[in-house]
């Protein structure tokens, strides 16, 4: 062959190969996506926030997963079964590779579970029962409670298996400890088994995924590339949505949801969300760090937290600042949240009268300044809500000095523990009324229990009755139990629930995906029509 013709061969090949390089650049499907805030970071076991762990759980995957209706199904396990009341067998999937192409086996199952029980992990709540997790063979491990727990399948549905080998070679063997400011290479790279991958991450500005070509499983998806970017701004966000700069956003705006559904090419999506908004106050420390009370804690005292339950007028905040568009709660837990007592969904009356009267029986005659912590880009209109209350809490003598911030420096704030009177939302990641009470109501300590009962509210009866739900499998017996548990709760004003939102997501026309009332978007069920 002449050096003519192999030169001639040479571009008609090139020329071949940019062709069908264009065609599929052109047939490509990219899901543009904008949120009000960021994930905060790519290491699944750094923060348990839904954004987080809905966006890290497209990379990465657990052992038991969820379905479109929420309910269990095999993800990095096939099988489990319960061979005695403390220990359970799971037997792995097989085939399965994590990005880099290292094999999954048992091994990245030990470690993960213990790099979710160790230092700097926000994940520890969902394995504080796990005393011991053993390795069969490489597609076989047994895990051990330290005391009966049937609903293990449904509590380490969130926990994301990650490879000892990259998590070691990275160095990032402990998680990111937003707490500290603490950050690993696991929080800028990312290498799980899921059927998307990491393929860009610039914090706070885009975060792009691309679809994995060797996924185990089928990928309902036509999706190639997702494209993640935080609108902070309400009218922004909803600007790039009408215009079509963008396929996806969350949350709409409560009060565009109407102008949105009259617009063209817009679909609003709504319904009920399980995640519970409720205030927390610092009950351990014998004084506030941020009062002017000095020497006491005026949220010890029961009388204190009933006195800034009853000022908060939560029809108000429902009709005002939410549009409707949640439903006020005397609870911890939805509906839909197992456990649910709708006999104990009966809020105290809202009579600043009465709070007056509570907070001078208590010794506080003319209030006093407290500091109270808010995010302004995490819950729906979360900052418009603490303005609100700390304007019902004037009138009752509490002078509120609001503190409102981004999330990003907002969660390693009060993780830490550092604040007064703060704002939290919460769903149960495991949809059952135990994870509340042994995250967020359980007495805190280093296992994990109370890993989030951010004021610390103890009491020795509801963690004993928490200990019993975890393993009674009588269903008429085991409601009793979370029945007593959330009464006492009440009775002593633990925390003050304010109200479950609705969620409210804005997609273009062409975007077919699956809204979960846990505001999980799982991008492998989300299907782009036309061009």
């Amino acid at each position: 062959m002449s050096l003519t013709t192999r030169s001639t061969l040479r571009r008609g090949a090139l020329a071949l190969a940019l062709t069908l390089a264009l065609a599929g650049a052109a047939g490509a499907k990219t899901f543009r996506v904008a949120d009000q805030g960021d994930a905060l970071s790519m290491d699944p076991h750094s923060l348990n926030e839904s954004l987080q762990l809905s966006f890290t759980g497209n990379i990465y995957e657990p052992l038991v997963a969820r379905d479109k209706k929420l309910g269990l199904v095999p993800g990095l396990a096939t099988k489990w079964e319960q061979t005695n009341p403390t220990t359970w067998r799971f037997e792995l999937r097989k085939g399965v590779q994590f990005h880099d192409g290292t094999p999954f086996t048992a091994d990245d199952v030990l470690f993960t579970f213990a790099r979710v029980a160790g230092e700097g992990s926000d994940m520890k709540s969902y394995v504080n029962e796990v005393a011991e997790v053993r390795k069969i063979d490489d597609h076989t491990v047994e895990i051990v409670t330290k005391a009966p727990f049937p609903i293990l399948p449904d509590v380490i549905s969130l926990v994301y298996i990650m490879s000892e080998k990259w998590s070691v070679e990275n160095k990032a063997e402990r998680p990111v400890d937003k707490r500290k400011g603490v950050e690993n290479t696991a929080s800028f790279k990312a290498n799980g088994t899921g059927p998307f991958r990491l393929k860009s991450r610039d914090p706070g500005v885009r975060t792009v995924l691309v679809r994995n070509g060797t996924y185990w499983d089928e990928i309902e998806s036509n999706v190639d590339e997702v494209v993640f970017t935080p609108i902070g701004n309400d009218a922004t966000r909803v600007a790039a949505l009408i215009s079509g700069e963008i396929d996806m956003m969350q949350p709409v705006p409560v009060q565009d949801i109407a102008r949105l559904q009259k617009s063209t090419g817009v679909n609003v999506l709504q319904g009920p969300e399980l995640r519970t908004i409720f205030l927390g106050m610092d009950q351990a420390r014998d004084e506030l760090l941020f009062s002017n009370i000095k020497g006491k804690n005026p949220f010890k005292d029961v009388r204190v937290r009933q006195a800034f339950y009853q000022a908060i007028d939560i029809e108000a905040i429902k009709s005002r600042i939410m549009r409707g568009a949640a439903t006020p709660t005397a609870l911890m837990v939805a509906p839909g949240i197992k456990g649910f007592d709708p006999a104990l969904n009966k809020r105290l009356p809202h009579d600043p009268e009465a709070s007056k009267k509570l907070l001078a029986e208590a010794g506080y005659p003319d209030g006093f300044e407290v500091k109270m912590n808010c995010p302004n880009d995490r819950y729906v209109n979360d900052g418009e809500i603490c303005q609100a209350i700390s304007g019902m809490l004037a009138r009752i003598g509490v002078k509120v000095n609001l503190e409102a911030e981004t999330k990003g420096t907002y969660f390693p704030k009060i993780l830490s523990r550092n604040t007064s009177f703060y704002m939290l939302g919460w769903t149960p990641g495991t949809y059952d009324s135990h994870n509340v009470l042994n995250a967020i109501l359980g007495t805190p300590d280093p296992s994990g229990r109370g890993q989030f009962n951010l004021g610390s509210y103890s009491n020795k009866r509801v963690d004993e009755l928490a200990r019993l739900v975890q393993s009674e499998t009588d269903e008429a017996k085991r409601n009793a139990m979370i029945h007593e548990a959330f009464k006492i709760h009440q009775d002593e004003v633990g925390h003050l629930p304010l109200h479950q939102q609705a969620l409210a997501w804005g997609t273009r026309k062409n975007v077919s995906l699956v809204q979960l009332p846990d505001n999980f978007n799982p991008f492998k069920w989300v299907v782009l029509s036309g061009d």
